[in-house]
């Protein structure tokens, strides 16, 4: 039997993605196993799939001054001898991984150990984990055609992004009696990002008084950003983080908002789902996010806002819009020739696994 470490972690974009090709390497015979770090959000998650979990010590990696940057490299070079150890020890044939400041060291420990890696890059452009990790790494595969000549030595391939088959097999009628919502109104689903969105939280709620006259609400909000005094309010239902009830509120959803992650855009294209993206502004990120926005934008997939030049009477005509023109949007992901990536990442990772 052939043996896989997955790697990723720091928020669920950097996890779930692996969790997609679970099934598909089980049914091909791998044996799975997971490095991650001993707190971050991947723990919980890959511990609840079932699969073996290694912690290793990571430092943040940061694009500007800290005084933790003198001190995390030293976190980051004991994650590589753990890592190497563990490489030592469980004998990988391949090792995947989907980024994050954790994937840092299991790359470099898998490269010493002559293990061959296979990475994914979910965004336009490739993030710091990634470009550190490149060196090291046997091929990486890609969401969006422009990110093949951001990747350096013909090590890019484009496969797209792995999307979760729970996602795909959600059903509206569960989703809608986990809402359990009285009134039959159109559901609005709003999403931040697997940790969560102050800005996107706090908007919405500027905008409820309007917004749920047309609409019913379900708002995932992020880990400690419930309000308990909208806990009884008609027609609004709030979630710190989901997980296998997502792919019923997804299904159940008639539109979305949501920040532009990559795992987030890809999953709502493969659903069909008109959506407004509020990317992740400069301030706050790389860019990636506005980036992955404006291609969805141009192919006419979402609508797209900015942070700087939102407020809740803009947010509130925005997803007025949006609902209006939902049969547009739905008929241009229609006819979009991008699939899922699962298959063709699997037939990368068979072939570059050692004998």
């Amino acid at each position: 039997m052939k043996k896989i470490i997955l790697t990723g972690g720091g928020s669920a974009g950097h996890v779930t993605p692996n969790l997609a090709l679970v099934p598909k390497l089980k049914q091909l015979g791998y044996d799975i196993e997971y490095i991650g770090t001993r707190n971050g959000i991947e723990k919980k998650i890959i511990k609840s799939a079932n699969i073996k979990y290694f912690s290793i010590s990571s430092g943040k990696l940061r694009r500007y001054f800290d005084i933790k940057n003198f001190t995390d490299p030293l976190k980051v070079l004991k994650g590589v001898f753990q890592a190497f150890f563990i490489m030592k020890k469980e004998k990988p044939n391949i090792v995947f991984s989907k980024g994050g400041f954790v994937s840092v060291p299991v790359v470099i420990a898998a490269h010493l150990s002559k293990i061959p890696v296979v990475a994914h890059e979910s965004d336009i452009t490739p993030g710091l984990a990634n470009r550190l990790s490149a060196p090291y790494c046997t091929k990486i595969c890609v969401t969006f055609p422009e990110s093949l000549n951001k990747i350096k030595d013909k090590k890019g391939i484009l496969t797209g992004t792995p999307i979760r088959k729970e996602i795909l097999d959600g059903s509206k009628i569960i989703g809608r009696r986990i809402c359990n919502f009285k009134e039959d109104k159109p559901i609005l689903l709003i999403v931040g990002g697997s940790l969560g969105s102050k800005f996107i939280n706090d908007i919405v709620r500027e905008s409820l008084n309007v917004l749920l006259k047309a609409y019913n609400i379900v708002h995932i909000c992020g880990k400690g950003n419930l309000d308990k005094t909208l806990e009884n309010r008609k027609g609004y239902i709030q979630f710190e983080y989901v997980n296998e009830e997502m792919p019923h509120l997804m299904n159940a959803a008639d539109i979305v908002i949501s920040r532009a992650g990559a795992n987030a855009i890809f999953e709502l294209l493969a659903l069909k789902k008109p959506n407004l993206l509020i990317p992740l502004s400069r301030k706050s990120s790389r860019g990636d996010q506005i980036l992955n926005a404006a291609s969805f934008e141009k192919s006419g997939y979402s609508m797209v806002l900015g942070e700087e030049s939102l407020n809740s009477k803009l947010l509130v005509e925005k997803v007025d819009e949006l609902y209006k023109n939902r049969n547009n949007y739905i008929n241009n992901m229609k006819v979009s020739n991008i699939g899922n990536g699962v298959d063709r990442i699997v037939d990368i990772i068979k072939k570059y696994s050692i004998q």
